[in-house]
């Protein structure tokens, strides 16, 4: 592996925990959203991540499946939980229902955080690789002096 396609993964995935924080933010800023554009409560969203070579052109790209290359990430998708909404009775809410039921988001903030600090981590890690990498690099060329 190279100094180039280390730095490569690592960006890719940096990139991707980013994204990923940044849509676990939306998640908590919305956790009280009862009514959004759609008329229903807001829907949590994740992110799809999958692999993705760290390549530049399509011959790399055949080229390295073929031998089974290192690969970075990529999101793929930013997807709608398709869990039911919780329920809360609180008649009254302006968006309760005639029994006095109002629908919240699908979010759980414990859930939301969890997944915030396993996304920092991840970047972190990443930001760690990103790092060595470019110190044996340096070393590398002081050595070559």
């Amino acid at each position: 592996m190279d100094f180039e396609t280390a730095l490569k993964i690592s960006g890719s995935g940096m990139s991707a925990q980013r994204t990923w924080m940044n849509v676990l933010s939306a998640n908590l800023a919305n956790v009280n959203t009862t009514k959004t554009a759609s008329g229903k409560p807001y829907e949590r969203r994740t992110v799809v991540v999958e692999t993705s070579p760290p390549v530049d052109s399509f011959d790399q790209a055949l080229n390295d499946s073929m031998q089974e290359e290192l690969q970075g990430v990529r999101v793929a998708n930013i997807v709608s939980d398709k869990r039911d909404f919780r329920q809360v009775y609180d008649p009254g809410h302006p968006d309760a229902d005639a029994n006095g039921v109002l629908q919240l988001p699908n979010i759980t903030a414990v859930e939301e955080m969890t997944n915030m600090v396993i996304a920092t981590r991840s970047y972190e890690a990443n930001l760690t690789a990103l790092t060595n990498a470019k110190m044996m690099a340096l070393k590398a060329i002081e050595i070559g002096k």
